[in-house]
């Protein structure tokens, strides 16, 4: 049996969490592919190489804004940017990489923002798009999509649900979006191994809200239901620091190599 271990972790600027240990960070987990989103950086404002991995970027239009990354230890058959839709393509928010047997997706949401003033956006344009785009890739082959979503799916994904019904990333609408993804076959691969509370992938900068675990699971790994027989394991990896998100992984087996 041959493993991988995929990362994705929202690292809300790549220059800023470069001086807070990213670095020892990839060193230390030596993930197999490491996928970013916030990166609010151009490829030519890092100087970060890692041996033996090639890297690809997607940044948005605006300078120090969105943007998505992904470091492979494996060559890509193909990579595509954003998803081909122009009016959802300036903001450097999906990376797609063929391999072999699957496809690796990274993905940054869009956020509804704090007045609900992308919202609609968010929920009739990018949700419904971007999962028509997934689907459409799995007419070729299964899928692993991961980032953050922007959203907490269920009560138990959030430390305070009743009082943010009404608040970005845990609107009716928004968990929709999410029931959407599960009713077309994916699957949540946290919680096909972990259904217990207090898991939490972003925590507010306030009120000590990380030490306090007063946070939400909004970053995810979801893999086409024919890929969870390859599924082994799927973490949060709440003690890394650096940004307001911690990482995600997932260790698949028998799909690379």
């Amino acid at each position: 049996m041959s493993t991988t271990k995929l990362i994705s972790w929202n690292v809300n600027g790549l220059r800023a969490i470069l001086k807070k240990g990213f670095i020892e960070f990839f060193e230390r987990e030596m993930p197999d592919i490491l996928c970013l989103q916030e990166v609010k950086a151009t490829q030519d404002q890092i100087e970060v190489d890692f041996p033996g991995y090639e890297i690809f970027w997607n940044a948005a239009e605006k300078k120090g804004y969105s943007g998505t990354a992904i470091y492979t230890r494996y060559r890509p058959l193909d990579v595509k940017y954003g998803l081909g839709l122009d009016h959802h393509d300036k903001e450097g928010r999906v990376i797609t990489l063929e391999f072999d047997r699957v496809f690796v997706v990274t993905v940054y949401t869009p956020n509804a923002q704090d007045d609900l003033r992308r919202l609609s956006y968010r929920t009739e344009q990018w949700d419904r798009d971007f999962l028509a785009y997934v689907k459409s890739l799995e007419h070729k082959k299964p899928v692993i999509f991961c980032g953050d979503l922007n959203v907490a799916h269920k009560e138990i994904d959030l430390a305070n649900p009743k009082a943010n019904v009404k608040c970005a990333g845990f609107t009716p609408e928004e968990r929709q979006g999410f029931d959407n993804i599960v009713a077309a076959g994916f699957v949540d691969t946290f919680r096909h191994f972990n259904q217990e509370p207090k898991n939490y992938t972003w925590w507010s900068y306030r009120t000590n809200a990380r030490a306090r675990n007063v946070g939400w699971r909004i970053d995810y790994f979801c893999v086409s239901g024919v890929l969870r027989e390859h599924l082994v394991a799927a973490s949060i990896l709440p003690d890394v620091m650096g940004s307001d998100h911690c990482p995600v992984s997932i260790i698949v087996k028998d799909l690379f190599e």
